[in-house]
């Protein structure tokens, strides 16, 4: 047998009803029959469903807190104490209803972003429009977006402009100007115009949907805190039963045993971590950071060594061609030559040189053959009947390409302006360099600050990039340690040595060519989630706007989680040991002590609740953010001194 929340919610009103009406017997006959009568009926009707619950967690061999009330609550009705056992069934019932009402907030963000979900989707079919539920769009399908319109699946603009609101993806409500050729996100917004959508991923494959299940699994994820709690739980409830048959009978009062046994009730204790958990990750879910559990948030809180990807994470990941070197040949026929190979590759270097060919007009004609990527090195392929090599240096060596003085010489100044130098060989020949350089992002520098604001001692860079690009990104960012040339399995192989060293280690990155390093770390950070399913899978936690700043604010919030989850749980273990106290010195007794413990019950959960409107309500962290400034001021004034 179960009973739903909507009857348990019932029984409640009916028990309050019963004991108000008791109360007025009582008033005009006090200690009367029917004054009994109706207590026992309201004892019966708000204990049933706590008996019910008991009897369930004994099934599945489990001492639940519903047990110690039931006891208590039987206990009271045999020794006569018909008032203790209906106002403390009631009030157990009763602070079950507040929690239950009061959760509901803390989960309010999950709730907003799963109401954003678009229901309609008006497609183009046979020259026709027609509107069909968005779960029965299908991949390919022309999806028509009025102004206003909310998108219903993740593709690529084919037709028409507007300012699109993706604040359900990123957590920025500033409107982005997609276009043509731009990819558009389910649930996000057009705010001015009218677009026509070539649906890539439908239904339950969007970036959305995943946020949401994300999302979900991570609000049912417990932190290890928690699993500790309710171990604790497991052999605390069966102690204090076995307490209170041990002091009824010494005192040899069963009331006091009663009491004891009710007032020992954790709620509080067991609530005290799940309630701030949740209220974290729905706040991070609301702002565009996607934690993925509680554990995760306790580890993200522990980080004190933050490990950069440069490209994508660092620098805005939008490279542009600087410079073109040619030997032997024309710029233009070194451009168009190179982009016919690299037109096969994912790499973020090759799509700038595809890229910058095709704005100069070059026809790319050939396609090649027999493509190796050579990985962290760049790639070779047939062309035209000829081996054409696009890559590094230390790549070319590989090869066994010469590389004759003059080449050195330009591609060391190239990398002294900060450029990435990609050589270009024919038959082991080099025909050319190709400089690329990537601007540093613009929130970059502050974001330095608030990590070291933030608790963060240590700012370092792992990249495949030469030493001397990767030192000037990091001189402009005050980075602390660079490494520089490294192949993925040499990442990984930095991110173990720093944990090895007792660093708690996280490691952000763009989430594909860095899976490896993500997943090695204490906690692995995905910038710009929205770009891929390998993001999805690998990290930790996800930052879905393309925006570094928001990584203070995802280590602030867990630290802030984590603390408030401190809080509930000194208050909680606290209050039990106040109430106990008061129970052996006859101060308090069954119904006014169990009044207090869901007041602490309810106290704990609003507490939690402060999470959701995060920073706001957090004064704490600009007192710390100051004293941290002051405290850098300090150690630099020391060390110019």
């Amino acid at each position: 047998m179960n009973i739903n929340t909507k009857t348990r919610n019932i029984l409640t009103l009916v028990s309050g009803g019963l004991l108000l009406a008791a109360l007025t017997v009582y008033l005009i006959s006090p200690g009367s029959l029917a004054q009994d009568i109706i207590l026992i009926v309201a004892a019966i009707f708000a204990g049933v469903p706590i008996a019910i619950k008991a009897f369930q967690a004994l099934r599945m061999k489990a001492f639940s807190i519903d047990l110690l009330v039931t006891i208590a609550v039987v206990g009271a009705m045999i020794i006569g104490e018909y008032t203790e056992a209906a106002v403390v069934s009631f009030l157990f019932l009763f602070g079950h209803y507040l929690e239950g009402r009061t959760l509901q907030r803390t989960r309010a963000s999950l709730k907003s972003l799963m109401d954003m979900a678009p229901l309609e989707a008006t497609i183009l079919k046979n020259g026709k429009r027609i509107t069909i539920p968005a779960e029965e769009v299908q991949v390919g399908d022309h999806v028509i977006v009025q102004p206003g319109g909310k998108i219903p699946v993740d593709g690529k603009v084919i037709t028409g402009q507007s300012l699109i609101n993706q604040a359900a993806i990123t957590g920025e409500s500033v409107p982005v100007n997609k276009t043509k050729g731009d990819h558009v996100f389910s649930s996000t917004v057009s705010d001015n115009g009218y677009l026509e959508i070539l649906a890539e991923k439908v239904g339950d494959d969007t970036t959305f949907a995943k946020i949401i299940e994300l999302v979900e699994e991570a609000q049912e994820t417990k932190a290890k805190t928690q699993k500790f709690m309710e171990r604790f739980a497991a052999y605390y409830t069966p102690g204090i039963i076995v307490l209170s048959v041990i002091v009824g009978l010494i005192t040899l009062n069963v009331h006091l045993a009663l009491t004891f046994l009710v007032i020992a009730c954790p709620g509080a204790l067991v609530i005290s971590v799940p309630v701030s958990i949740v209220a974290g990750i729905g706040n991070g879910a609301k702002n565009g950071i996607l934690i993925k559990g509680g554990d995760r948030m306790e580890d993200l809180a522990k980080v004190n060594t933050l490990v950069f990807d440069k490209t994508g994470t660092l620098t805005k990941g939008q490279p542009e061609v600087t410079d073109i070197k040619a030997y032997g040949i024309s710029t233009d026929e070194l451009l168009q030559l190179t982009a016919e190979v690299e037109v096969t590759s994912e790499h973020h270097l090759g799509k700038t040189i595809v890229k910058k060919a095709e704005e100069k007009g070059l026809k790319l004609v050939h396609n090649p053959s027999d493509v190796e990527i050579m990985k962290g090195h760049g790639l070779r392929a047939m062309l035209n009947g000829q081996q054409i090599y696009v890559g590094n240096k230390s790549g070319a060596e590989k090869l066994g390409i010469a590389i004759d003085i003059e080449a050195n010489e330009y591609m060391l100044q190239q990398q002294k302006n900060g450029n990435t130098s990609v050589f270009i060989a024919r038959d082991k020949e080099v025909i050319g360099i190709i400089s690329i350089a990537d601007q540093v992002r613009e929130e970059a520098p502050a974001t330095m600050n608030q990590l070291r604001n933030a608790g963060i001692g240590d700012l370092m860079m792992l990249t495949g990039d030469n030493e001397l690009v990767a030192q000037k990104v990091a001189y402009q960012l005050g980075i602390d340690k660079v490494y520089a040339e490294l192949l993925p399995e040499d990442k990984v192989s930095k991110v173990t040595e720093l944990k090895t060293s007792g660093r708690n280690v996280a490691m952000i990155g763009d989430g594909i060519n860095d899976a490896p390093a993500i997943a090695t770390a204490d906690v692995g950070i995905a910038m710009g989630g929205t770009g891929t399913d390998v993001t999805m899978e690998t990290a930790d936690i996800i930052l879905m706007s393309d925006k570094l700043d928001k990584l203070p604010y995802a280590i602030k919030l867990a630290k802030a989680t984590i603390r408030n989850m401190k809080q509930n749980t000194y208050f909680a273990l606290i209050t039990v040991a106040l109430l106990l106290v008061g129970v052996l010195t006859d101060k308090i007794h069954l119904a006014s002590g169990m009044l207090i413990h869901e007041i602490s019950v309810i106290l704990v959960i609003l507490n939690a609740v402060r999470l959701v409107g995060f920073p706001k309500y957090q004064v704490w962290f600009k007192w710390l953010n100051f004293n941290a400034k002051k405290r850098k001021e300090h150690t630099e004034t020391q060390l110019t001194v």
